[in-house]
């Protein structure tokens, strides 16, 4: 699954080498936080939030196919 994620967020930025992913793991659920740098969060979020929007569709449709709850965030880099 985080594969998925990093291939899809790296696709559409410009400074892919600067995306970090952090995943926690539960019984039932996994939350992904993924931080990417100011200039590349418009990109990502998208307009109206649309392409985030997507992202997590993507992720959850995954995700019911391991019977897991999936959670994305976006953040911008705190570096």
């Amino acid at each position: 699954m985080k594969g998925l994620l990093q291939y899809i967020v790296t696709s559409l930025v410009d400074q892919p080498e600067r995306v970090s992913i952090r995943e926690t793991i539960g019984e039932k659920n996994v939350a992904y936080m993924v931080y990417l740098t100011p200039e590349d969060m418009p990109r990502v979020i998208g307009k109206g939030g649309r392409v985030a929007s997507a992202i997590r569709i993507v992720l959850r449709a995954a995700g019911g196919l391991n019977d897991k709850a999936i959670w994305v965030d976006f953040s911008r880099h705190t570096r």
